[in-house]
C-alpha cells in the first residue's frame, strides 16, 4: 500500500490552499427583510406607520437591491417603478417625499408647476378665470403640508360679520374667486354685504320686488340683469309697449318700483 509521508510545511501549504479555494468556500450570506431592522429602526417605523403602497406592494430588498460596501449607493431611483405620468418626470422626488412614508408630501419653497402636473384641473380654473391666485404658488396658501386647505379668512377680511367662513364658498371658488356663482337657495342678506345701498332700497320699498329674494332675479351668476319680460311678459297693450319700449321709463328700477317722484302716477 502506497503511504505519502509530507513534512509540516508542506501539510501547512495544503491546508491554505484547500480554505481559500472558490469551491469549498463558505458561501456569501444573503440578506433577508429581517435583518434590516437589526440596524435600520427610523424607516422600518415610518414604513409601518405611513408607507402605503410602499409597505403593502414592496418590501425593502426591493428598492435596496445592495447595500453598502458591496455597492457604491444603495439608494434607488423613483423613476426605476415611478413612470408614466408628467408629475414622475419631475426632478428632485426627495425634496418633497419622503419614501418610506410616500404620501406624506413636505411642501417646501415657492412651488406651482410641480403642484400643477397632479392637480391639472385647478389649473384650468385658474388660466380660465385670472386673479391673484393665479399669480401666487400653490402652497402660498396650502402652506408647509399637502392636503392643507386654508381658511378664506386667513388673508380675506369678510365682507361683513353676518357672512362667516362658512359662507364664502356659497359665491366663490378659490381657483377661480372672480366668477361668482351661488346657488337659489343664497339668501339676500349675503348679497346685501356688498350691495348694502341696493338692498336698502328694496326692502323699503312698497311694491312686491320687496318680498323677492336678489337670486330670484339675478340667477345663478354674478351681474346677470334680466329682462322684465323675462317674468312679466307684455302687461300692457302692444301700443304702449311701442311707445314705451324701457319699462324704467315708467316703473322706475326694479329695486324702487313704482316710484315716481314729484310725477303723477
Amino acid at each position: 500500500m502506497f503511504k505519502a509521508s509530507y513534512s509540516l510545511p508542506a501539510l501547512v501549504a495544503i491546508l491554505f490552499l484547500i480554505a481559500a479555494s472558490p469551491a469549498l468556500a463558505e458561501p456569501s450570506a444573503a440578506l433577508s427583510i429581517q435583518d434590516c431592522v437589526k440596524c435600520h429602526d427610523q424607516q422600518p417605523a415610518e414604513i409601518e406607520a405611513a408607507g402605503a403602497a410602499h409597505k403593502e406592494a414592496i418590501n425593502c430588498l426591493e428598492c435596496h437591491t445592495a447595500h453598502r460596501p458591496r455597492v457604491e449607493n444603495n439608494i434607488p431611483e423613483c423613476g426605476m417603478c415611478h413612470d408614466g405620468e408628467k408629475h414622475f418626470e419631475l426632478s428632485g422626488c426627495l425634496n418633497c417625499h419622503n419614501p418610506h412614508s410616500p404620501l406624506d408630501v413636505t411642501l417646501e419653497g415657492e412651488l406651482k408647476q410641480e403642484c400643477l402636473t397632479c392637480h391639472t384641473s385647478q389649473n384650468e380654473q385658474m388660466v380660465a378665470s385670472p386673479s391673484y391666485h393665479a399669480e401666487a404658488s400653490c402652497n402660498f396658501c396650502h402652506a408647509d403640508k399637502h392636503g392643507v386647505i386654508p381658511q378664506c379668512v386667513d388673508c380675506h377680511e369678510s365682507h361683513s360679520e353676518q357672512i362667516t367662513q362658512n359662507d364664502c364658498q356659497t359665491c366663490h371658488a378659490a381657483h377661480k374667486p372672480l366668477e361668482l356663482a351661488y346657488a337659489d337657495t343664497t339668501p339676500s342678506v349675503q348679497c346685501g354685504a356688498c350691495h348694502d345701498g341696493v338692498l336698502s332700497m328694496l326692502q323699503a320699498s312698497k311694491a312686491k320686488h320687496s318680498a323677492v329674494g336678489c337670486v330670484e332675479c339675478h340667477a345663478d351668476k354674478h351681474k346677470t340683469i334680466p329682462q322684465c319680460s323675462d317674468c312679466h311678459g307684455l302687461p300692457h297693450p302692444e301700443g304702449m309697449h311701442a311707445k314705451f319700449p324701457k319699462c324704467g321709463e315708467c316703473h322706475n328700477i326694479a329695486h324702487d318700483l313704482n316710484n315716481w317722484p314729484n310725477q303723477d302716477k
